[in-house]
């Protein structure tokens, strides 16, 4: 650097945002006159762009800077035959490993924060890429801090309740008992904090002091949700489970206790017979919205014949309000899986992601609004460069595809047992990994074969369609529903074929 005057550098995550000079979310104002030894140190920036502008006789030979990354292994993997998944799957892949630091940040650009709704959905999407459980544990202590517990973590009443469910989702993909003994006491004093807030209803509601965040959507937070309530229960459930795990007794008689009466008061005060659905918030029993009844599904809450309800009065119902955030198209697309709608959610997945990629994106972003003109879709928070570009949410492809496509999930901790319905969802082809604790498990799946590799351990179950009987290579498929069968998976590293019709 060279002169007196000052070097002004602007970042962006788009050339728009760049070269919009101070609208940009980020810069630096570089006075030479107080540099010594022609050297500055300038925090951490996440770009795609910059815009050097100099001012006053000041000037530059060059630059260069540094990439900052957590080295990860990529153990993950999905190809199909279409190319648009293809890249829509590498994108996600990307925007999520810029996003894996010391913790899983929100984004690179704006926040550079740990916020714990993000984390839940990083740690499902880590389980299906790299399977690095120490980021995991990092984040999910760096969001709980010290006790006393004084607010809800990161002041959002939802958030202490996705970070109590998101320690048993961890312990359910790597068996890591270790981990929940060290964590209990902590996990105990914000259960008992949340406790301690409900209302003379026994319902949790947000205090003055809360953030009641559920989705970015012109929705009613306040009063009694049923959105708070029921992940209040599923934390109170969670809390049950971890208590067995580390065999306090005590504590597992008396939450569960407390979970059976919330439970059965959620059922009771948000279920409608007349909107076959659960209605949004005790204030008015006609609103109907998305996200309770997504996640009763999720947390299997609900017998088939009312997944079937809620299917049709909201899942698959127009008139319900629209998701428009990737962070709660997480939830809403994995719930259409859970009920066989994998081709739906492929077709949106190729509008939605492939919106963003149509549009110039080279990672996914922190919302998007397809109706948005295209002048207006870098905007939010009121500032025209406000939206994330690079936003861990936007990556849950990762995600769906290895959950409800390539189909694994484990049943008892550390893939003891875990199952495999893969699912083409209209595609011609699709192969992959999945990462587990003892290994990688492969699958391939055409219309007519299904090649399975397991990795260093026994207990999986595959569990598949058939118009005939299929024929295996290894062990009996047996026939447990009309045209669906399944074929135990008792040997490790075992390569099974099968074809079917």
């Amino acid at each position: 650097m060279k002169g007196s005057g000052k070097l002004n550098l602007y970042y962006g995550e788009s050339l728009e945002e760049a070269i919009a000079e101070k609208k940009a979310e980020t810069y630096d104002i570089i006075d030479l006159l107080t540099i010594k030894d022609n050297k500055i140190r300038l925090s951490t920036k996440g770009f795609r762009y910059i815009n050097v502008v100099p001012e006053a006789g000041a000037s530059y030979d060059s630059i260069s800077t540094l990439y900052q990354y957590l080295p990860l292994e990529r153990r993950g993997s999905f190809s199909c035959s279409d190319t648009l998944i293809n890249k829509i799957y590498d994108t996600s892949y990307y925007t999520l490993e810029l996003n894996t630091r010391q913790c899983f940040l929100d984004g690179i650009k704006r926040d550079r924060w740990v916020w714990s709704g993000d984390a839940s959905q990083s740690y499902l999407m880590n389980f299906y890429s790299y399977f690095d459980e120490d980021v995991n544990k990092r984040t999910i202590w760096g969001l709980r801090g010290h006790d006393p517990v004084n607010q809800h973590i990161n002041t959002i009443l939802d958030y202490s309740f996705y970070w109590i469910i998101s320690i048993y989702t961890h312990y359910l993909y790597t068996g890591n008992k270790n981990f929940v003994e060290q964590i209990y006491s902590r996990m105990k004093t914000t259960m008992e904090f949340a406790s301690s807030r409900v209302n003379q209803n026994n319902r949790v509601e947000g205090k003055p002091d809360d953030w009641v965040f559920v989705d970015w959507a012109p929705i009613t937070k306040d009063g009694e949700l049923s959105f708070e309530q029921l992940l209040y229960c599923e934390s109170l459930q969670t809390m049950k489970k971890c208590a067995d795990i580390v065999n306090d007794s005590l504590y597992s008689r008396k939450i569960d206790v407390e979970y059976k009466k919330v439970n059965t008061d959620f059922e009771n005060t948000f279920w409608s017979e007349k909107k076959q659905a659960y209605i949004h918030s005790t204030k008015n029993h006609d609103i109907v919205t998305r996200y309770t009844n997504i996640f009763s599904i999720l947390f299997d809450k609900v017998s088939s014949n009312r997944k079937n309800q809620i299917k049709d009065s909201v899942l698959l119902n127009d008139r319900i309000l629209n998701i428009t955030t990737p962070y709660m198209k997480f939830y809403e697309l994995s719930a259409l899986c859970e009920i066989g709608e994998q081709k739906k959610v492929l077709d949106f997945v190729k509008s939605y992601w492939g919106g963003m990629l149509k549009l110039g994106a080279t990672t996914f972003w922190e919302t998007y609004d397809p109706s948005l003109p295209a002048d207006k879709h870098y905007e939010m928070y009121g500032r025209p460069f406000g939206k994330s570009l690079c936003h861990a949410w936007g990556a849950n492809p990762l995600y769906l595809f290895g959950r409800y496509y390539l189909g694994v999930t484990p049943t008892q901790a550390g893939y003891k047992t875990y199952y495999i319905k893969p699912n083409l969802g209209g595609l011609k082809w699709i192969k992959g990994t999945v990462p587990t604790p003892q290994g990688n498990i492969a699958v391939e799946m055409t219309n007519k074969l299904i090649k399975i590799k397991t990795a260093n351990n026994s207990g999986g179950t595959l569990i598949f369609k058939s118009k005939s009987v299929p024929k295996v290579n290894l062990g009996k498929a047996i026939k447990v529903n009309s045209n669906e069968y399944q074929l135990q998976l008792s040997k490790s590293n075992t390569e099974y074929e099968i074809i079917y019709k």
